[in-house]
């Protein structure tokens, strides 16, 4: 492409001018902004290896008491952000929260999305919308914007998980706040059993849920489970994956990110298509190995990463005689509502 007029060469005087008038010619900067051919990536392959930051996670538990955190949680910056921007990706929020016996993370609502992916340990829970979710290994939680939500732990041991939030798009746009609240009344639980069974819905008297957030919990146990029966019923199936989607109406469980579970059965390779969506992975069990042309990562249980986008990413598993399983997050739901989604060969 043609090389175009550098800021420089400008008379000072015709800069000062243009800086006077809060003027900015676009020429030296439009190679930068509108590159040809592929985005200028700010967001670099990024790995988090869990052993690493869990004791600096529990550490925090001993520093900082929950009254003076109100969420403890060690975020997952990526560097190519710069690590005070607090983000995995140009959309993609990441934290490690730490909860103790006992604690309770007070009420309270936003305007980001987020949702919750238990890492370790059993006996916490999460109210959203009176609805009381259990939190258990494996499982995703949402806590959609607009909606209380609070977190409480009645187990004795530390309870840990990843949160996955939209804020760097929220806070982009200008839009990002919160509530404080009061603890919530208990009006539900366990709701998600009424989508149990794929294919069917409750309709009490003709009439259809109107939530725009029906499920608020995907247990990991039905998840796992519905990704062993696809690979039995489909043995030939080119990836056993399976897409955390509203059971009311088969869209995307949120309306920004994207969150899918994925099954490499013994030995397996998968080779994923260059997509212009950054990803996450998050070994949920086995050990995983993530390669790009940037980098290549070796994931054992609870790590997780961060790709950019717009290059192909080879997945194996480590494991010979048995499956692993990895959860993944990205952007695209968003990306295909503004039109700008590809999927590059």
């Amino acid at each position: 492409m043609q090389e175009l007029g550098r800021l420089e060469d400008l008379p000072e005087s015709y800069r000062h001018d243009l800086t006077a008038q809060n003027l900015v010619p676009l020429w030296p900067s439009l190679r930068a902004v509108l590159p040809p051919g592929k985005p200028a990536m700010r967001t670099q392959a990024t790995c988090w290896p869990y052993q690493g930051l869990r004791p600096l996670l529990l550490k925090a538990g001993e520093l900082t008491p929950m009254e003076k955190a109100e969420r403890r949680v060690l975020v997952l910056a990526n560097p190519g952000h710069g690590l005070e921007k607090m983000q995995a990706s140009s959309t993609i929020y990441l934290g490690m929260q730490l909860l103790m016996p006992g604690e309770w993370a007070p009420a309270h609502r936003h305007t980001p999305n987020a949702v919750r992916m238990v890492v370790e340990g059993d006996g916490a829970y999460t109210t959203v919308d009176g609805e009381k979710c259990p939190m258990q290994r494996g499982d995703l939680i949402l806590t959609p914007t607009g909606l209380w939500h609070e977190h409480g732990h009645d187990g004795d041991k530390p309870v840990v998980w990843l949160d996955v939030l939209d804020l760097p798009m929220i806070y982009y746009m200008e839009t990002s706040y919160v509530q404080e609240g009061k603890r919530q009344t208990v009006t539900s639980t366990e709701a998600e059993r009424a989508y149990q069974q794929g294919g069917v819905a409750p309709s009490p008297l003709f009439k259809r849920s109107d939530k725009a957030f029906p499920m608020l919990r995907y247990p990991w146990v039905d998840v796992r489970a519905a990704l062993e029966a696809l690979a039995k019923a489909q043995p030939d199936i080119e990836a056993v994956q399976v897409a955390y989607v509203n059971p009311e109406t088969g869209a995307d469980c949120q309306k920004i990110l994207g969150f899918s579970a994925l099954m490499l059965r013994a030995g397996e390779t998968l080779k994923l298509p260059a997509r212009s969506t950054a990803m996450v992975f998050h070994t949920i069990e086995g050990g995983v190995k993530v390669s790009s042309d940037s980098a290549t990562f070796t994931l054992a249980e609870a790590d997780t990463c961060c790709i950019p986008g717009y290059t192909p990413i080879t997945l194996s598993n480590k494991q010979s005689s048995q499956a692993s399983f990895v959860f993944i997050a990205d952007d695209a739901p968003l990306q295909k509502k503004l039109g700008v989604y590809e999927v590059r060969t």
